[in-house]
């Protein structure tokens, strides 16, 4: 159980840190078009973006697949400034949009997962089971990624019912700015 709780406490802090603006930029990015009335379809998307992190940690984790550190850095703001992209975009076409953002999720939780990657390998031994490492982490990602989205949910409802933005203009705003912070991310990491 100690374990358990080091790991979720561990998945937790990958996504809630200060250190975990691309993780904390990102939900915001994939969540900016929603609100509290669309809490099932953010859930199914923080759902997948986990599910997504999980099999490639997973899979680096047992050695499977090895991506260059510098890439995955370079590939995990380049996520971000394509789904801002796309919200700015398709901010008129809501439901091409929200189809487009599941996939978004569980394919770019595959390449965000591969940014803890090496150092989940250095910290699960090769003699400890993976199962309860992974679970912890996980459930940790997912609890961190549930409060920032309720805080996302709090601020927007605020917004949108005491200050009266419209929502168009939030997620054009959200977007813009999400856009610009991790382009210049990605611009900083370009591995070539």
């Amino acid at each position: 159980m100690q374990d358990f709780l080091f790991y979720l406490n561990l998945g937790w802090e990958h996504i809630i840190s200060l250190d975990a603006l691309d993780h904390q930029l990102f939900v915001l990015a994939l969540i900016a078009v929603y609100s509290f009335n669309d809490l099932k379809k953010i859930l199914i998307l923080i759902t997948a973006f986990t599910i997504g992190h999980s099999i490639t940690l997973a899979l680096s984790t047992f050695d499977i697949i090895r991506i260059n550190s510098d890439w995955v850095e370079f590939l995990i703001p380049l996520t971000i400034v394509l789904t801002s992209l796309n919200n700015i975009v398709f901010r008129n076409k809501k439901k091409s949009q929200n189809n487009a953002n599941y996939y978004l999720a569980l394919i770019f939780g595959l390449i965000h997962g591969m940014g803890f990657a090496n150092t989940a390998r250095v910290m699960i031994a090769k003699s400890q089971s993976i199962a309860i490492p992974l679970l912890g982490f996980n459930i940790g990602l997912e609890l961190g990624q549930i409060a920032i989205v309720f805080g996302i949910l709090i601020i927007l409802f605020i917004l949108l019912k005491v200050f009266k933005v419209n929502q168009k203009d939030w997620v054009l705003f959200v977007s813009s700015g999400v856009f610009a912070l991790s382009l210049k991310m990605t611009l900083e990491r370009i591995p070539f």
